[in-house]
């Protein structure tokens, strides 16, 4: 019995895993404009980046490279923590940026 249950267990998770990868596919992409991108300071191309707003800005940090990206990094977009529902570019880049691990 334990078998079926831990096989059941892992069949619900691996689902949860696909869909969630696929909401992810099919997310809009995250505009500038909005509020919570503005606020943040969102490019979609990080060398578009005010360097007098944002002196810590480095040309070598995207999303593709930050902690909080979801997507691979040679994904063009892929899933933020930050902007739920939304993808933001691989290119792009935010306050909120953290060098991955």
């Amino acid at each position: 019995m334990s078998n079926r249950r831990t096989f059941m267990m892992q069949l619900g998770l691996g689902s949860t895993i696909l869909l969630a990868n696929k909401s992810f596919a099919q997310a809009p992409m995250l505009a500038e404009t909005e509020p919570q991108a503005v606020a943040l300071g969102y490019k979609a191309d990080t060398t578009k980046v005010d360097q007098k707003k944002y002196p810590k800005h480095a040309p070598t940090q995207a999303c593709k490279n930050c902690a909080l990206y979801q997507g691979k990094p040679t994904d063009a977009a892929g899933g933020c923590v930050l902007f739920a529902g939304k993808q933001v570019a691989g290119n792009g880049w935010c306050s909120a940026y953290a060098a991955k691990a």
